[in-house]
């Protein structure tokens, strides 16, 4: 019988969960780790729609990139979330994991996808802490940097993230012919790592959730920033947890049933 625990140790061995943030909360949100799983749901965030579909469709874990909670909850209200998610895991046996910042700095983690992705080669970490627990060997830290098959205009390399991402719209910053070799990435909310990118040899920033002032500091330095939007950046996380955890699955022999939940949109509507 394979219980939640034996998915935490797979997920262990794709994302190391002691990589994480130590402000963040990856691993088990609600549940219990001895309850049995035969089938995953795999989501970007928690929301009562998966929710809702994983009841329906009788999963007995749901896998998210986001956590469910990432500050304590001075109370749990079962009539708004957190507290109705946590209400449908506990009445109908679904354990909640999430793999966040563990999976974003994992070697062949998000962010090594996101940059193969977008086509960038020869890639090494954006920013490493300094941390005995990382071997110096190992492409593990937050962001990526690397270099294009051949330089380009600003202005291309915008339409390529576009038809690569399938992305409606995007935000840049920047001299539209701005020649451009080398790129840094980071998943998610990048503005952390403004200062890093720009005393980087990087031409451009590709990120999610950057503000106003931090793209007035990059227009200073005449460099270029792509903001594609943390849920741009991020939603591709379900394709890779759902080939990751689907090869370990497979590799430890189990039979386990894995799906992608479809339903979910970036919450910003552009009008």
């Amino acid at each position: 019988m394979v219980k939640t625990k034996d998915i935490l140790e797979l997920l262990n061995i794709i994302a190391p969960f002691d990589i994480a943030e130590d402000w963040d909360n990856s691993g088990l949100q609600v549940g219990n780790l001895n309850w049995e799983v035969k089938k995953v749901m795999i989501a970007l965030d928690v929301s009562m729609p998966l929710m809702t579909a994983a009841k329906k469709a009788h999963c007995d874990l749901v896998l998210t990139h986001h956590p469910l909670m990432i500050q304590p909850e001075k109370s749990i209200d079962f009539n708004k979330m957190p507290g109705s998610a946590i209400e449908i895991a506990a009445r109908y046996g679904i354990s909640i994991l999430s793999a966040h910042t563990n999976l974003d700095k994992a070697n062949d983690g998000l962010n090594d996808y996101f940059a193969t992705k977008i086509g960038l080669r020869k890639t090494k970490v954006f920013f490493m802490e300094n941390s005995s627990l990382i071997p110096l060997d190992e492409m593990i830290g937050m962001g990526r940097i690397g270099y294009l098959k051949s330089q380009e205009p600003l202005k291309q390399v915008v339409h390529q993230i576009k038809e690569k991402l399938a992305l409606s719209h995007l935000r840049v910053t920047g001299d539209l012919d701005l020649p451009v070799s080398c790129v840094a990435v980071c998943t998610g909310s990048g503005g952390s790592l403004l200062d890093e990118f720009l005393r980087s040899k990087a031409d451009i920033y590709i990120t999610g959730d950057i503000k106003y002032h931090e793209a007035r500091r990059v227009e200073e330095y005449s460099k270029g920033l792509i903001d594609v939007g943390h849920f741009g950046s991020e939603h591709m996380a379900v394709d890779l947890l759902f080939d990751k955890l689907g090869q370990a699955i497979h590799k430890a022999g189990l039979n386990i049933k894995i799906e992608k939940f479809t339903k979910e949109k970036d919450p910003f509507i552009i009008v």
